[in-house]
């Protein structure tokens, strides 16, 4: 039986559709997450003739199950670390951990952003209309990270863009963007790949072929400004 979406570029093209209905003022820029995030957020720059920037965030997860995040790390001067309280508390976890953890990710971070951007700064998102996109949440902690960062960069909105993600996980987020677009929001839910026939892995060939089909790095260095500040897609 086919799934909701047939792969992470037939769900960005669905979002997108949604997003576009939406007319979020402008100019609008598109922050991907690594690397699943990528493709999706490649269709809504695409359709919406948005610039396509990457928000670099890396989750932390428990000792004895990575999956479950008790924390993330996302880029910056300083970088943000993000704490779940909840899951800190349950698991007994120490900020020790946390703090050994974030600094393994973040040089994997900084990996990504010379492997994904040659180590170009990050779009300057101050005063602009940002969708952060991924290919789904499960708990939304990495998602969250992301949020808490992008605030302090001083957007005029913060909009949530995924295909897929609980119910729970939508509302938590709610209080987090100005606004939250989720195109399905199963219940149960157990994973995000459920819903997708094709859901494989995004390695960094993939990562960098979406950007150069969405014609990325889309933004010139710090400091000039002009052609992210029109919401076109600079060439180069």
């Amino acid at each position: 039986m086919s799934r909701p979406f047939a792969d992470r570029t037939q769900a960005g093209r669905a979002l997108a559709e949604r997003l576009r209905q939406m007319q979020l003022p402008r100019p609008c820029v598109v922050l991907a997450l690594p690397r699943g995030g990528v493709p999706v957020a490649a269709e809504v720059a695409r359709v919406l003739d948005a610039p396509l920037d990457l928000v670099l965030v890396r989750k932390i997860g428990t000792p004895w199950q990575p999956e479950l995040a008790v924390a993330a790390v996302v880029e910056g001067n300083p970088p943000d670390v993000v704490i779940d309280d909840a899951v800190q508390r349950d698991a007994d976890i120490d900020e020790a951990y946390i703090q050994a953890r974030a600094q393994e990710e973040l040089r994997e971070i900084a990996r990504r952003r010379q492997v994904y951007l040659g180590g170009r700064v990050a779009l300057d998102v101050a005063g602009r209309t940002v969708i952060v996109v991924d290919d789904g949440i499960a708990t939304g902690t990495t998602m969250r990270a992301a949020l808490t960062a992008l605030r302090r960069r001083r957007p005029a909105m913060l909009v949530v863009a995924v295909p897929v993600a609980p119910p729970e996980a939508v509302l938590a987020l709610r209080a987090e963007a100005d606004h939250v677009v989720c195109l399905l929001q199963p219940t149960p839910f157990r994973a995000v790949g459920l819903h997708y026939d094709e859901f494989a892995q995004v390695d960094d060939a993939g990562v960098l072929a979406a950007l150069a089909a969405a014609g990325a790095p889309p933004h010139p260095a710090r400091g000039d400004g002009n052609a992210a500040a029109s919401g076109a897609r600079p060439t180069g």
